[in-house]
């Protein structure tokens, strides 16, 4: 069975995938550096890490398997994912793939590579409903792909 796994530290999407989850009876496992608190539902499990600052990434790379849907705001870890073939979604609703996500590693190290140089500031626009709205289209559109391939 598929299960979904967040990379929790600072997800803005997590209410949002525990209704869709709900709604499929899809386990979800939340992985982060701290405790978090969770609503009661026995489809939700929490892996608190300890270690390193990718000690979550690494766990989650670590359990992952192909057909898992991966929620993540980090390039780097949903690269890995891609790799393991599993589904990797972004919190704004950007699916990551094969044949997407050697750019996003290229435009992530540009992005950080310009930072350092004092060339641009901030980061990521804020979520708004829009951006939510395209995730939880995206990760219905996800989980329905993987119902037709009988993965759920």
């Amino acid at each position: 069975m598929i299960k979904i796994y967040i990379d929790a530290d600072g997800c803005p999407v997590k209410e949002e995938t525990y209704k869709v989850a709900e709604r499929y009876k899809i386990p979800v496992v939340l992985v982060a550096n701290k405790p978090l608190n969770l609503p009661l539902n026995p489809l939700l499990e929490m892996i608190v890490v300890k270690g390193n600052f990718d000690a979550a990434d690494d766990w989650i790379v670590d359990h992952c398997q192909k057909y898992d849907i991966i929620i993540t705001g980090d390039i780097l870890l949903a690269d890995r994912c891609v790799k393991k073939e599993a589904r990797v979604l972004g919190h704004k609703g950007e699916e990551f793939t094969e044949d997407n996500i050697g750019s996003a590693v290229a435009s992530r190290e540009l992005m950080q590579n310009l930072r350092h140089m004092g060339e641009v500031r901030g980061g990521p626009a804020p979520m708004d409903k829009k951006s939510k709205s395209q995730f939880l289209g995206k990760l219905d559109q996800i989980i329905q792909s993987l119902k037709k391939v009988g993965a759920l």
